[in-house]
């Protein structure tokens, strides 16, 4: 390590366009140099490597032995810093077989990962998204030690990590959901009706149990009271689908399950605030380009989804 901090390692360009080429004035061009400047680096190069490096002869310089012995493993260490230092290589979708480890809400899952896996089977077939549930303290572990490449579609009223880079993913709006047999609420629901209603109440394992909802409702004198509370969204829709109880939940989920259980959709209270998902990463990551095409592609089939509805 000290003959590291002793050398002049640019010399190394230079050492190796002189041996290589036996000739000053070629060896200048190859590296830009002029000819009196790369005669100055090989003056600094004997004698730092206390070797003549290149000997002049009848048939023009010659290289000695510790020159030749020296030279393909310059280059080589060359070739290696230049590939070290290069841009990295785009990142090809269409041919990679990277794996992406995403932990997500329900909404993320249900909603937006099948059509995300549907545009994978045509644009990146051998890619594969291993999906897990955000855990308790928002996957910041994972996200930290690289397990996680993103976390996605956690409302922004939750606290992340200052060091976190966090951005938009998705607004949608609120949805309510009732039993299709509840004839006590029609197709709109007023603040007074909403917060008379028993409530199943969905709790993000990020949060205290409180909520945007909640926290609207004490801004307006209101609070609701719920009959359960749970940590997914079906089960939360089946237990409406069974009871007079109302569940509020986004928008496009809400659709979703009002296609697969006996339960229907209602307009919330006027006023109740859109939530608003957010997709989280580690900024050593930032930078990578197969993280950089992931979130694209998150947004692109999210913005396609919803051109759609």
């Amino acid at each position: 390590m000290n003959v590291l901090h002793q050398f002049d390692l640019n010399l190394l360009i230079t050492f190796e366009a002189l041996v290589s080429e036996c000739h000053v004035s070629r060896a200048a061009q190859k590296v830009f140099l002029s000819q009196s400047a790369m005669s100055h680096a090989l003056n600094r190069l004997r004698e730092q490597l206390d070797d003549p490096l290149l000997v002049r002869t009848p048939t023009g310089l010659q290289p000695t032995p510790r020159a030749l012995e020296m030279l393909p493993k310059v280059q080589e260490a060359l070739q290696l810093v230049e590939r070290t230092l290069s841009p990295p290589q785009a990142f090809n979708a269409a041919t990679s077989d990277r794996t992406f480890h995403i932990a997500c809400t329900d909404y993320f899952e249900a909603v937006a990962l099948p059509s995300i896996c549907q545009q994978l089977q045509i644009t990146a077939p051998h890619i594969t998204l291993e999906v897990e549930m955000i855990g308790q303290d928002a996957s910041r572990d994972r996200l930290d030690n690289g397990q996680v490449a993103l976390v996605v579609g956690m409302d922004d009223s939750q606290l992340i990590p200052k060091h976190m880079m966090c951005e938009h993913w998705l607004t949608q709006p609120m949805t309510c959901l009732v039993a299709n047999d509840n004839s006590h609420v029609q197709s709109t629901l007023s603040i007074d009706a909403f917060t008379q209603l028993k409530h199943v109440v969905f709790s993000d394992l990020t949060s205290d149990n409180s909520s945007t909802i909640d926290d609207w409702l004490t801004t307006q004198n209101r609070s609701r009271r719920h009959i359960a509370r749970t940590v997914n969204y079906m089960a939360a829709a089946s237990i409406v689908a069974k009871t007079d109880a109302v569940m509020t939940l986004p928008q496009e989920m809400g659709r979703l399950f009002s296609d697969i259980l006996a339960v229907r959709l209602v307009e919330p209270p006027a006023g109740l605030p859109a939530i608003h998902m957010t997709m989280i990463y580690h900024p050593l990551y930032e930078m990578d380009p197969g993280l950089i095409w992931l979130r694209q592609t998150l947004h692109s089939v999210n913005a396609t989804q919803l051109s759609s509805d």
